[in-house]
């Protein structure tokens, strides 16, 4: 059974690259004790001045397409937040005004769009990786050949670790 499901995430992965995809990665280690603001939210901050930056550099613009949050007020938060960034910056360790990203943030259902399904993929393998760095080395092994596909196309990749 574990062969059949990398069979089908190798095969998922592989669909994936070779739509020469372009990843941001941005994360929160999991064990700090950010307390400031909501997490998803400083998330999606960091989020837009990446794909602001990768947008910038091939003097392109770019259409957001993110994941349904838990509660409906949350898009509202982050679209304010969008809107504030365009006008004042995103302040902090890589401030930037937003510039390159059109129209809205959009929302959609994992369940109903491919790309948030691709995006998915790509998040909990990253996880996984940076998670269970130890055990069984097959899995291990398998992870690693499974990552090999985006490897190429990821463009930055951060998680905060607060104190490191």
């Amino acid at each position: 059974m574990p062969r059949a499901r990398i069979g089908i995430y190798d095969a998922a992965l592989a669909a994936i690259a070779d739509h020469h995809v372009h990843v941001i990665i941005e994360g929160i280690h999991p064990t700090s004790r950010l307390r400031m603001r909501d997490p998803h939210s400083i998330l999606m901050g960091w989020t837009l001045e990446r794909i602001d930056e990768f947008a910038c550099a091939r003097d392109e613009l770019a259409l957001v397409i993110a994941d349904e949050p838990g509660q409906v007020d949350q898009q509202t938060e982050y679209r304010a937040d969008l809107g504030y960034y365009r006008s004042a910056g995103t302040g902090g360790w890589k401030a930037r005004r937003i510039t390159r990203v059109v129209d809205t943030l959009h929302f959609a259902p994992s369940a109903s769009s491919r790309l948030v399904q691709a995006s998915d993929l790509i998040a909990f393998l990253f996880h996984r990786i940076q998670t269970k760095n130890t055990g069984d080395p097959r899995a291990l092994r398998a992870n690693a050949r499974l990552w090999e596909h985006v490897t190429t196309g990821v463009y930055s990749k951060h998680i905060w670790e607060p104190g490191v």
